[in-house]
């Protein structure tokens, strides 16, 4: 049965928090609107924005079976209160509240802002943000992007290397 859950947990990662990770990643870049001065089209990226804002929001919920799927795993193993689970857990803890209350809301902003396209001369779309807030804000969220996938890649690192732990690594 351990074999068993802990295949479905790293499938589950692999499956959920890779898509996550990759989209929330791509996402800033897309959604930042062009400089003053630039003649990029922005609207295609705006498409591509929001599609990779459907994929955050789609795998997070899937992504609720990684812990899941962990804790059924450690409890298996007997590992629940060995530090290196523990300080996984606190982690990805730390990430979801991260994606939840920061990354996915801030998406969402980002593309609120940018729907109505900016009035000519006045440097604002339909929302209160001028271009540059927009993106100071695209950069702010790349930010906070990467340290959710710190946080993740630390508790990859944690799942592999199991520091102190007595079950072989």
């Amino acid at each position: 049965m351990t074999k068993l859950l802990l295949s479905l947990h790293v499938l589950a990662s692999i499956l959920a928090v890779g898509p996550i990770t990759v989209a929330a990643s791509m996402f800033p870049r897309h959604a930042k609107p062009p400089a003053p001065g630039d003649d990029v089209p922005h609207d295609h990226d705006l498409r591509t924005a929001a599609f990779l804002h459907k994929i955050c929001r789609g795998y997070a919920v899937v992504g609720i079976a990684v812990p899941v799927l962990g804790l059924a795993t450690g409890a298996q193993m007997g590992v629940l209160g060995d530090a290196w689970l523990v300080a996984s857990i606190v982690l990805t803890t730390i990430a979801a509240a991260l994606l939840m209350s920061m990354v996915l809301p801030g998406q969402r902003e980002l593309l609120e802002e940018g729907e109505g396209h900016d009035l000519p001369g006045t440097g604002a779309g339909s929302g209160a943000l001028t271009v540059a807030a927009r993106r100071s804000a695209a950069a702010r969220l790349a930010m906070t992007t990467g340290i959710f996938n710190l946080l993740w890649a630390t508790v990859v690192v944690l799942m592999i290397v199991r520091p102190g732990s007595t079950t072989g690594a």
